[in-house]
Parts: structure tokens; C-alpha cells; sequence
């Protein structure tokens, strides 16, 4: 519509007509002149509205679903959020306890050698320094390791420090191919040395090729010269099989470490070797034998009388008829 005079007369119109029209309406109330009309534009406009509000309504459900999705995403990720702190903390107090129970043990096990041992946590491993079969531990030159120093924890044996940084240090463990340490068997004291085989069971060859050993039998280090690079005593492993020794000068035993070298924690350096050789103080308790069950048979009293009357009777019938043929004779 072009905006002219007659435009401008004509909503001026219409604006007077609608507010006499609501003033009639207000002051008509439940008898109001226009109700009928109001009620006719219900008729034809309701269907129209339902139709407009079922179109409606599911935008503004989506909507506000949305908006309440929202809500629930930021609770269920703050729930997630919640439980994984919690998760942390959990598995941090269990790796505490799991470390506190190694740091224990290790104490224990240099307190029974009197060995002066410096704590360290194993912060790597692997290939370093041209070995395969080592592990970086968090102290060194700083802390007063020094290069060949024995390493232990509290299960035995873990290897030897071979390089030395101000804050860290390579240690060769006992399973590399390229390690060597003297041994002395458990009772016996028969000399030997042990070599790394990677993950399978040390070698161990005894400078006595006719040596009685069997399996069970348990191996501890046997020292160096000024302890250097390993102290005497630490438990080194048990043997788990001997070849015979077909007339050798040496023989090859089997040792399944005490240690395991794929799940080092906590280790402990030795930096202060005892005054004396703990022998085999060091060694675990030895496991005690499975008793062998055995089965007992009880014969009742009773039983054994009355079967040794019945059989008294049995003989004693033909022996009575003997003796009569006997007296008619």
C-alpha cells in the first residue's frame, strides 16, 4: 500500500475502531456485545492456532531440551570429572602403598646384610649406553654414586651402576647378556659364576664339575675385590635345573632369579659395604615342604576277635570228629 492521505486516514481509522471495541468489551464483561463475534473467530481461528502451536511446539521442546541436554552434559562431565580425580587418587594411594611395601622390604634386606644403601626410583628403561638390558634410576653423582657400585632391592640382586651423571645413573641389570657376577652356593659355599641370558634363567657355571646340586638349591653373590662391584651376600637366585656334567671340568646350572626385571620399581644402591660377609643370612626363609598325605587303615578290636572265634570254631569241628575216629580205632 502506497503511503498517501487516504492511507494514513484510513489506519487512523482503524485504530479508533479497535479501542472502542476493546473499551466496549471491558465494560460489557460477561455480557459484552462482541463475545459473539469473539467466539465466531474462535471457530474459524482455533484450528488454525492448534495447527500453529503443533508446529511450534516441537521447536520449542528441541529447544529447551537442548538447553536442558546442556545442563546434563556439563553435570555428566563434571561427574566424569569427579571419578576420574578419584580414579587418580586411588591408584596413586595404591602405587604409595606398593612403593611403601618395597621401600620396606628393601630395608629389611640390607639391615640382615648391613649394607648402607642409597633409595632410588627406576625412571626408565632400556637401551642406554650401548647395553639392552639396563634401567635409569633418579640418583647420581650428586647423591655419591659412583660407577660399579652393587644395586639391589628387596627381593635381591638387580645389577651394577655403569655410568654415572650428576642426577642420574645407568645401572646393567643381572639378565643382560654382558653381565657377570661370582656366586656362592647356599651350605655348600661351591664357587660359580653367573651370566645374563635376557628373559630366560641365568647361567651359572661351577668351578666344580662334580659338585652336588640339585634344584631348590639357592645362590647368593660371592664379593669382589674392596666390594667393587658387588658385596657379598645378596640373594641371587634359586636353581631351577643342572646339566649333567659329563666328566667337565666345570658344571652348568639354571637359576631363576629372585628378581623381576620387568617390574623394577624402587631399588636401592649399595654405597656403604658391610663390615663383615652376611653369608646366607640374607637368603628368604626356605619355603616349607607340602606335607604328603597318607592314609591309615583301623581295624576294630571287636571285629578281629570275633573273626578269630568263628574260625577257631570252623577248625575245631573236623579236629573233635579226628579224635573220635581215633578212640573207635
Amino acid at each position: 500500500m502506497r503511503d498517501t492521505r487516504e492511507s494514513r486516514l484510513l489506519l487512523v481509522l482503524l485504530v479508533a475502531t479497535a479501542f472502542a471495541l476493546i473499551t466496549v468489551d471491558i465494560r460489557g464483561g460477561e455480557d459484552s456485545p462482541v463475545d459473539g463475534a469473539r467466539q465466531a473467530a474462535a471457530t474459524v481461528f482455533g484450528p488454525i492456532q492448534n495447527g500453529v502451536s503443533s508446529a511450534v511446539d516441537p521447536v520449542g521442546n528441541a529447544i529447551s531440551a537442548i538447553r536442558d541436554s546442556g545442563e546434563r552434559h556439563d553435570r555428566l562431565a563434571e561427574l566424569e570429572r569427579e571419578n576420574a580425580a578419584l580414579k587418580a587418587k586411588l591408584g596413586s594411594d595404591d602405587r604409595n602403598r606398593s612403593r611403601l611395601k618395597q621401600l620396606d622390604k628393601m630395608v629389611r634386606t640390607a639391615g640382615a646384610g648391613q649394607y648402607g644403601i642409597k633409595g632410588a626410583e627406576v625412571i626408565a628403561i632400556g637401551a642406554a649406553q650401548g647395553f639392552s638390558w639396563t634401567i635409569t634410576i633418579d640418583v647420581g653423582a650428586d647423591d655419591g654414586i659412583q660407577r660399579d657400585m652393587t644395586v639391589l632391592n628387596g627381593d635381591g640382586l638387580v645389577g651394577r651402576v655403569t655410568t654415572v651423571g650428576p642426577s642420574t645413573a645407568t645401572v646393567l641389570l643381572a639378565s643382560d647378556p654382558d653381565f657377570t657376577v661370582g656366586t656362592r652356593m647356599e651350605g655348600s659355599d661351591e664357587l660359580g659364576f653367573a651370566s645374563g641370558q635376557g628373559d630366560r634363567p641365568l647361567r651359572v657355571e661351577l668351578l666344580n664339575g662334580k659338585a652336588e646340586i640339585k634344584k631348590g638349591d639357592r645362590l647368593v653373590t660371592f664379593g669382589s675385590q674392596a666390594d667393587r662391584p658387588f658385596v657379598p651376600g645378596v640373594p641371587v637366585g634359586v636353581v631351577s635345573r643342572v646339566d649333567p656334567s659329563g666328566g667337565d671340568l666345570t658344571r652348568t646350572l639354571y637359576v631363576t632369579p629372585y628378581v623381576s626385571f620387568t617390574k623394577l620399581d624402587i631399588v636401592g644402591v649399595v654405597v656403604q659395604a658391610p663390615a663383615e660377609d652376611p653369608r646366607d643370612t640374607v637368603l628368604p626363609p626356605k619355603p616349607k615342604p607340602t606335607p604328603t598325605p597318607t592314609v591309615t587303615v583301623t581295624v576294630t578290636p571287636g571285629a578281629e576277635n570275633a573273626e578269630n572265634a568263628e574260625g577257631a570254631g570252623d577248625t575245631g569241628a573236623p579236629a573233635d570228629g579226628d579224635a573220635q575216629q581215633d578212640q573207635e580205632q
